[in-house]
């Protein structure tokens, strides 16, 4: 079904030509003068520079140059820290008028945003892949606007690979835990690297579910933490990696993607579950990648994670045509192909997903193209979520530490996950 979805807005964005619908300059900055508008966007730069300031920089640029009437600021902040300050300022009531973060409902379900069809041009909303969409809805109203996407693979260093004697990249989790085993005696610091500190532990704690046939959710879209296929799959990792000593120097609690990600970078990890833009880090770094799709238990992974980070429209300072208009500009095919790009992520959209996919220099990315139509995407349409995910960042480390309880840990979150639930 999200395949037919697909095409169909494809067909439908491609019968409305997908030009961006910027309004007049005369339209905006409304009749006392000039409007400012205030986004609060989100870090991409693994290396700590400056090129996700520079991107917003030009993309601005080039936006007020058209439109005389508006200004953008643009404040960047860490995937760290940039939730939870867009939080402070709403609460605070000093909303900015967009924001490009982690998650969108909780801002929803307080009727602060605008919804997408407030904002955007017909083709522009036509033109969002269909999982995407989906994902962005709440109760049935699109408020997140995916700002880019990714897919989960699992990276190898050939290298470390060779050096080790694995012949082939693992299709199941007993291939992984001997090829870890063998990596481990070659004294590579992370023969499997499992970052499940705060950063991005929720994620890297689904792509496990998944591979293991679980998931966060039941087939009626509630809550099922503590399934007995999520106890077995932390079981599994628990005994199998943690315990013997596979997952590095670093606890998995302790450790957070950005750190996993460098250390690959610098060639100390032989295995991870990858996105798109660590690849480009690893290779100016001189490493080897492979990459194959996400081991199961006993083959592949039933289905592919999906992420996208969404921007949103807040309505507090009613500056909707312009916000409407900058977002027009934003999900222009140039300017997405731009970002994702040059960050080696996925486009959110139809046209930029397609014209990445026949690009030869995105050869690298077709794999992750080619899953995104189908990928599942955590439940950020629930308001719970972002409760829920705080609890899996906080405590899933937990269970798989030595000694530890996937059982308790799965229980105490899943008993916090629907008392959220049904307070929504």
């Amino acid at each position: 079904m999200q395949r037919r979805r697909f095409l169909g807005l494809a067909a439908a964005a491609t019968t409305l030509g997908l030009t961006a619908a910027l309004s007049g300059c005369g339209t905006l900055g409304g009749d006392g003068g000039d409007v400012t508008l205030t986004l609060v966007a989100a870090d991409y730069d693994l290396t700590g520079g400056d090129s996700t300031k520079k991107y917003w920089d030009g993309l601005v640029a080039a936006f007020e140059a058209k439109n005389p009437g508006v200004k953008v600021q643009v404040r960047i902040e860490s995937w760290n820290d940039v939730d939870r300050k867009v939080a402070e300022l709403v609460e605070a009531g000093q909303a900015p008028d967009l924001a490009q973060i982690g998650a969108y409902a909780d801002y929803a379900a307080a009727d602060q945003l605008y919804a997408a069809d407030q904002l955007l041009s017909i083709p522009v909303q036509a033109n969002f892949l269909a999982p995407l969409v989906e994902a962005g809805e709440y109760e049935q109203t699109q408020y997140g606007m995916p700002f880019v996407a990714s897919t989960r693979l699992l990276f190898f260093n050939q290298e470390l690979f060779d050096r080790a004697g694995v012949d082939a990249p693992p299709t199941t989790w007993d291939e992984l835990a001997e090829a870890a085993e063998k990596l481990k005696k070659k004294d590579v610091p992370y023969p499997f690297a499992l970052p499940l500190g705060p950063e991005e532990a929720q994620a890297e704690t689904m792509m496990w579910l998944l591979s293991g046939g679980g998931g966060y959710l039941d087939a009626m879209g509630h809550y099922k933490i503590d399934s007995d296929a999520n106890i077995r799959t932390l079981t599994w990792l628990r005994d199998n990696l943690v315990a013997k000593g596979l997952t590095g120097p670093v606890a998995p609690a302790k450790l957070d993607r950005k750190a996993a990600f460098a250390a690959f970078t610098r060639g100390e990890v032989g295995m991870l579950n990858g996105h798109p833009s660590l690849m480009q880090e690893a290779a100016k770094k001189g490493v080897k990648v492979g990459k194959i799709a996400l081991p199961g238990s006993d083959g592949g992974s039933r289905a592919t994670m999906g992420v996208a980070d969404w921007i949103m429209g807040f309505k507090q300072n009613g500056h909707r045509k312009e916000i409407g208009a900058f977002l027009d500009f934003v999900f222009s095919d140039e300017n997405v192909l731009k970002f994702a790009g040059d960050n080696d992520l996925l486009p959110a959209t139809v046209t930029a997903s397609a014209a990445m996919q026949s690009d030869p220099a995105h050869a690298d990315l077709r794999a992750f193209l080619e899953a995104l139509p189908d990928s599942q995407l955590p439940p950020v349409g629930k308001t719970s979520w972002a409760q829920v995910s705080g609890s899996v960042k906080k405590d899933i480390g937990k269970a798989v530490a030595p000694g530890g309880s996937p059982a308790d840990v799965l229980g105490r979150i899943a008993r916090q996950a629907t008392a959220a639930e049904s307070a929504e």
